[in-house]
């Protein structure tokens, strides 16, 4: 994780506030725990939201105001960091990516967003949104696609995706969109973007049945877990919550196929949903 220093203010309206909270509490002459209590929190969440790990409050954004002496700056930044293109629970998680050391993902149901093709993209939203109008979905998509920008960076996270196989046997969009969309996974790996197991049926129940996670590890920052539902996500660090999160992952991992036989799979995957859109 970049620390407040090397964290370009630019990166992110969240990287931008930071570098606010960390310039005007320097002008003071007050330490991140001499901030956090005249604004009642710890130093630590100072510390959180100067390094864009915490995106802050509307509240704390008026006790920042009114503990520098700021004239209002800081409410008037906070619609720009709530402003996402994003939904409200994932933005977090979005602006993390790109600071991530390791990204681990289990996905039960689809191709993880940071690894989606615009058409299978499209298919996704256009499933869950099917009343939308066509500039929000292409709004959405257009969002989900910018985040595969970390993956081109020579500091990419190491990323590591387990997916159940009936990620890669669901047609999602039809066999031309799923077969595109297997291909580019194969291109990822092919090309040491991505190391991808897949969790076949015959595993049965394992120990991430019960849902999906996003782990990330950071370089000078604690490890997190991301959990989403229907419509809802949370982002999760405790270290006690995370690590179990951590150890659940490890154990589906152990009974994955190994990187080699589900690249194998993914490959014949490819060519049936050829063959069924050819068909």
């Amino acid at each position: 994780m970049a620390s407040p220093k090397d964290l370009d203010p630019s990166a992110s309206p969240s990287a931008f506030y930071g570098a606010e909270v960390r310039r005007l509490r320097e002008a003071k002459g007050l330490s991140q725990s001499g901030l956090g209590e005249l604004v009642y929190c710890s130093g630590a969440y100072i510390g959180q939201i100067e390094s864009a790990v915490r995106r802050p409050q509307e509240d704390l954004s008026e006790r920042l105001d009114a503990a520098l002496g700021t004239g209002g700056h800081f409410a008037r930044l906070f619609p720009m960091v709530t402003r996402t293109r994003h939904a409200a629970h994932f933005t977090p998680v979005a602006e993390l990516e790109s600071q991530a050391k390791t990204i681990s993902e289990y996905a039960p149901t689809l191709v993880p967003g940071l690894l989606q093709t615009a058409a299978y993209a499209r298919a996704v939203v256009r499933a869950a949104k099917p009343f939308a109008p066509a500039v929000a979905v292409d709004d959405a998509v257009a969002a989900r696609l910018e985040r595969a920008r970390v993956l081109a960076d020579p500091t990419a996270p190491l990323l590591w995706v387990i997916l159940h196989e009936s990620v890669i046997r669901t047609p999602v969009g039809g066999g031309h969109v799923m077969a595109e969309q297997l291909r580019h996974l194969l291109t990822l790996a092919g090309v040491g973007k991505l190391l991808v197991q897949v969790l076949p049926f015959s595993a049965g129940a394992h120990a991430m049945v019960a849902g999906s996670v996003f782990l990330m590890t950071f370089t000078e920052a604690p490890p997190v877990a991301y959990v989403e539902g229907l419509h809802s996500g949370q982002l999760l660090d405790d270290p006690a919550v995370v690590a179990r999160c951590e150890r659940s992952y490890d154990l589906a991992r152990a009974v994955a196929l190994s990187p080699a036989a589900s690249l194998a799979l993914i490959e014949s995957a490819v060519e049936e949903h050829t063959h069924e859109q050819s068909t």
